[in-house]
């Protein structure tokens, strides 16, 4: 880069969330930059439903992700481990029932 030529600022990057036409739920399909969010699904659309693939997408602003990190796994999730009644793994189930 020659001296006094001045870099493009970065677009701010999204996340991609498709729901696919035989799902229920969205699932994330990728990241991409853009300038705003139109342009974030225009773009989201035209990369990752190019095959009609899609029913529903979403655009999340990266920066408004809040996730855990999975080098603290065990300590952030220890207290479920402790609630035994959450899994009914000791209950007998009748003969017959279905779907439980």
């Amino acid at each position: 880069m020659t001296e006094g030529a001045k870099r493009a600022p970065i677009e701010p990057l999204w996340e991609v969330f498709v729901r696919s036409r035989r799902g229920l739920s969205h699932v994330h399909v990728g990241s991409l930059h853009a300038p705003d969010a139109t342009m974030a699904l225009r773009n989201a659309r035209d990369v990752y439903t190019r095959r009609q693939e899609g029913v529903s997408i979403w655009v999340v602003p990266a920066t408004d992700i809040t996730a855990s990190s999975p080098d603290e796994k065990d300590e952030f999730f220890d207290p479920a481990a402790d609630k035994v009644y959450r899994h009914p793994t000791f209950y007998q189930v009748p003969e017959g029932v279905e779907h439980l």
